[in-house]
């Protein structure tokens, strides 16, 4: 039995990924679970795997194409076997990211002519009329630069960047690849839906913001203490994150509101706790989840968080490593800033920043003492739960910081 390749979906809003490259040339054997394709999707370079053992055989797209989700591109037969007859492929073959800066020009010019009629006969992209309708762009001054004058997502962006206003017509294009070059750097799709999520997030979900200082002590301790059994049991280093990953587990647990999410008719209070973690790659930042968070120990989260973050760094991430984070941790103390705030990942509704650990001058015992302390900002969907209910939780997450054995 043949088994379709089709380019996955990884959350409702994704519409397209881009193919990255092949693991398998066609004809060649593979078994299930083998890597078979790397795919740049709207969060995250990721790794997907074959279906079922067999043939790669009907290749129908090629590395650089971005092709709509949900598309076959491929099939996995038996031998001997061949792949269903189709109609003809519809993928589109658009290289977004890969143009070079003179033939991105060439079809700006050669779209000029084709997209100089009404909106209402130009071909249109579903994520560029989502955009458009998101930004109040009259399509009919967007000029196409897809095939045929197909007015793609990035003409949109273009157009908002431009700062045109929405009733009048785009800038023209420069016609000197190497003006262009210099005024404009073209990001990846990941770079580039990192920015519209980021955007839209900040726009529509209401953020408001509570902050609390905490004594790092007992967690530095509690490193000491427990982590050179778990580097022996599992050869992975526990990380202070990956004790806040626990505390955060066990604090959602009695604070279902701030695992929850916002579906647009209500709240949706989510039965598993799947922390988030968010990590720098190359181009943008991906969050990859823990899955069952609260029902592991520290020994599992550190060896999960470790085999995430050297996915993430090689741009072998899968499928299932950045869907179903219910709660987000941001952690930039690495980085040696002391505070700062994020934007929430939509639909979750918070998400927790967290500064770095430094010796601070604070009341102990009624005298001036130093101590190792460290701020949590909480930023909030005001829709979702109120002030109170967020630092209810940070009380409870302060608890659970200060007393590290019962994360045990």
């Amino acid at each position: 039995m043949a088994h379709s390749i089709v380019m996955p979906a990884l959350e409702m809003a994704q519409e397209t990924g881009k193919l990255l490259s092949w693991r398998k040339k066609e004809g060649d054997a593979i078994a299930k679970g083998e890597p078979l394709l790397d795919v740049e999707t709207d969060k995250a370079v990721v790794e997907i795997e074959s279906p079922a053992d067999g043939i790669l055989a009907g290749v129908k797209a090629h590395e650089g194409d971005v092709i709509p989700v949900g598309q076959t591109i491929a099939w996995i037969v038996n031998a001997g076997e061949k792949p269903p007859a189709e109609e003809a492929s519809s993928v589109s073959g658009r290289r977004m990211d890969s143009k070079p800066a003179s033939a991105a020009v060439a079809s700006a010019n050669t779209a000029s002519a084709t997209a100089a009629a009404p909106a209402s006969s130009a071909r249109i992209s579903p994520k560029a009329r989502r955009l458009a309708r998101e930004h109040g762009v009259d399509l009919s001054r967007v000029r196409g630069t897809g095939g045929e004058g197909e007015i793609l997502a990035e003409d949109i962006l273009a157009f908002v960047a431009s700062g045109a206003p929405a009733g009048t017509a785009a800038p023209a294009r420069s016609e000197t690849p190497q003006a262009e070059a210099r005024a404009t750097q073209t990001l990846s799709q990941v770079a580039r839906l990192m920015a519209e999520r980021t955007t839209q997030s900040w726009t529509s979900a209401p953020h408001f913001f509570v902050r609390r200082e905490i004594d790092a002590g007992a967690m530095l301790a509690a490193r000491e203490k427990f982590g050179p059994a778990i580097e022996k049991e599992r050869r992975v280093r526990l990380s202070h994150t990956d004790l806040l990953i626990a505390a955060v587990a066990q604090a959602l647990k009695k604070h279902p509101r701030v695992n929850a999410s916002w579906t647009g008719d209500g709240i949706r209070l989510h039965p598993e706790i799947n922390v988030g973690i968010a990590m720098a790659v190359e181009d943008g930042v991906v969050v990859a989840s823990i899955p069952g968070t609260n029902a592991k120990n520290l020994g599992e989260i550190a060896t999960t968080r470790r085999d995430l973050t050297e996915r993430a760094r090689a741009g072998k991430l899968r499928p299932a490593d950045i869907t179903g984070a219910t709660f987000t941790i941001s952690n930039l103390g690495m980085y040696q800033v002391d505070a700062f705030t994020a934007i929430i990942v939509a639909p979750q509704a918070a998400i927790l920043a967290v500064g770095r650990i430094s010796d601070r001058v604070v009341p102990v015992d009624g005298k001036p003492g130093i101590r190792p302390m460290m701020t949590l900002t909480l930023s909030c969907d005001h829709r979702v739960f109120d002030g109170a209910r967020a630092a209810l939780f940070l009380n409870d997450l302060a608890a659970a910081i200060v007393e590290p054995e019962k994360l045990l």
